[in-house]
């Protein structure tokens, strides 16, 4: 594999780990701290990344983010994440 095929395959991974920590953030779920809760495991992170890149929505996601301006916000219907970032929200709630 040549060097501009891996650039290319970070960067694409680089995206989707940001979009997943974004729209996380928005739902107002922080993954580290559900990680270093044990709440949330790294392989099940690294799933939730891998998910992110299967997708084919990264523009409407990208649109979404962008659009945002009360938070926390249900990620929308079609995320993968959807299920798990409810579950991890609600776990963080504050009691």
């Amino acid at each position: 594999m040549d060097g501009g095929c891996q650039t290319e395959e970070m960067e694409a991974m680089d995206r989707h780990f940001w979009l997943t920590r974004s729209v996380a953030r928005v739902a107002g779920v922080n993954l580290a701290r559900a990680m270093a809760a044990g709440h949330l495991k790294p392989a099940q992170y690294n799933d939730m990344i891998a998910r992110c890149q299967s997708c084919d929505r990264r523009g409407t996601c990208e649109v979404w983010l962008a659009t945002q301006t009360d938070w926390p916000a249900l990620p929308p219907a079609y995320c993968a994440h959807a299920p798990i970032l409810d579950e991890l929200r609600q776990i963080q709630r504050p009691h």
